[in-house]
């Protein structure tokens, strides 16, 4: 903010202020303020005494943070959590997921199931998610209903499903969506081929020139098992990562989801080519799936950013507990301590997605001239106190339930913890109907 600028909007008064960047930095005593949807000032408490606001809101023995990042999901699927739990991937999938896709998915289905997913989001402290799922049209019409930001990610397979016929009808109909959002200021579209087990060479091959031509992102499903990389290394004689490489979609633009089954050579082949991994810790570990070598990774110089996966693989979309577990997970799979300290953890959750999804110039920290996204977390409860380090606590006690305020764009979505756009009696309401027609199903199927 200038010397001439001496309004705002909102003007912020919080105990401490954690940026991300500079990278593990916590600010004390200082205020921030919002202008429209970007952040206009980031100064001392003193100085900022001196700003006309519209508005000021004084947060004692709260931290204000970026609003985190959920760099992969699929938001509808929140409607089927907890219906198929405690199986291995492929069971999970074939067997019950996909049978009761076939049944329920409808954009009525996505609509609720994106509104439920959004609802959750919000309240544990999520300002952007990335969504591949079907109807990623009503996906993108509910985010921005809502005021949320969000990746779409719009699904492509060589099959027909609810959505589409075969390869060139999803990526017809993913174009014209993101033709339609180009100036939305909430939504971006990028390509989202499921998986290589699911999309042929010359879909890839497709997609991979669309994708330079238009430079969009790509986010697609990769060694998320090491099944899945070793029936591709004896079928097609490499592994699926060599085979993106080949067929030109490894660059800084594509955005490799779970990466679980991961060789030395493979982590060289990320790094020089710039590509970005999605770690899902939970998801993985309850589908048994594999532990992403997360800090061979980062040494490495690959950039790696944190999903939760859908609701019906985690079970929830709660990026607290992604961090937590992914500090966790890190430790233990290499026996070190000190792997992924809490403040890399964090940016994991924001800088780091929002370089993901090529927005790092727009959110993933509180700087001035950003988006105006970020949360309060309130540090006064019995489980985050005595506060020695704010950041640790931040990724090591706390759970999603003390975010207190979250705004997106400088737009109130939740205030002391109620959803200013979202009506929770009526959703639950919905979700309920959904619950009994698909319990309904699988009585009927079992």
């Amino acid at each position: 903010m200038t010397l001439q600028q001496k309004t705002a909007d909102l003007l912020i008064h919080p105990d401490w202020i954690v940026p991300v960047l500079p990278h593990g930095i916590v600010l004390e005593n200082y205020s921030i303020a919002l202008s429209g949807d970007r952040i206009s000032a980031l100064l001392p408490r003193a100085e900022a005494e001196s700003i006309d606001a519209r508005e000021v809101l004084e947060l004692p023995g709260q931290a204000l943070l970026p609003g985190l990042i959920n760099c992969h999901g699929h938001a509808a699927m929140s409607l089927f959590r907890g219906y198929a739990d405690d199986q291995s991937l492929m069971p999970w999938l074939e067997q019950h997921i996909w049978p009761a896709e076939q049944v329920h998915v409808s954009e009525q289905f996505v609509g609720d199931g994106t509104e439920l997913a959004i609802a959750e989001m919000i309240r544990s402290g999520t300002t952007t998610f990335s969504d591949m799922y079907f109807f990623p049209d009503i996906c993108a019409a509910t985010a921005q209903r809502l005021g949320m930001r969000c990746q779409i990610t719009f699904p492509i397979f060589d099959f027909p499903t609810a959505w589409g016929l075969d390869g060139d009808d999803y990526i017809r109909k993913g174009l014209a969506l993101r033709d339609d959002l180009k100036h939305s200021t909430l939504i971006t579209v990028v390509f989202g081929p499921h998986a290589p087990y699911t999309v042929c060479e010359s879909n890839l091959v497709k997609i991979a020139t669309l994708a330079a031509e238009l430079d969009a992102p790509v986010q697609i499903h990769l060694h998320e098992t090491s099944e899945e990389v070793l029936q591709a290394s004896d079928q097609n004689g490499e592994r699926p990562l060599d085979m993106l490489h080949r067929l030109g979609l490894l660059s800084p633009r594509i955005q490799c989801v779970h990466m679980t089954d991961l060789r030395d050579e493979d982590i060289a082949l990320l790094a020089a080519t710039g590509a970005h991994v999605v770690h899902c810790p939970q998801s993985n570990m309850k589908l048994a799936s594999g532990a992403c070598s997360v800090s061979t990774l980062r040494k490495a110089g690959v950039n790696v950013a944190l999903g939760t996966d859908s609701a019906a693989s985690n079970n929830d979309l709660n990026m607290f507990g992604e961090m937590q577990t992914a500090a966790l997970l890190a430790k233990l799979h290499t026996s070190d301590a000190s792997s992924l300290p809490a403040a890399d953890a964090l940016a994991m959750a924001t800088i780091n997605g929002a370089r993901a999804l090529g927005l790092e110039d727009t959110i993933g920290s509180l700087e001035v001239g950003k988006q105006a996204d970020l949360i309060a977390v309130d540090l006064r409860g019995p489980e985050t106190q005595p506060l020695y380090h704010p950041i640790s606590q931040l990724v090591y006690a706390c759970n999603g339930s003390q975010v207190t305020h979250s705004w997106i764009g400088g737009e109130s979505v939740m205030t002391q913890r109620n959803l200013t756009r979202i009506d929770l009696q009526a959703l639950t309401t919905r979700v309920s109907s959904w619950q009994h027609r698909i319990s309904h199903t699988a009585s009927q199927t079992q």
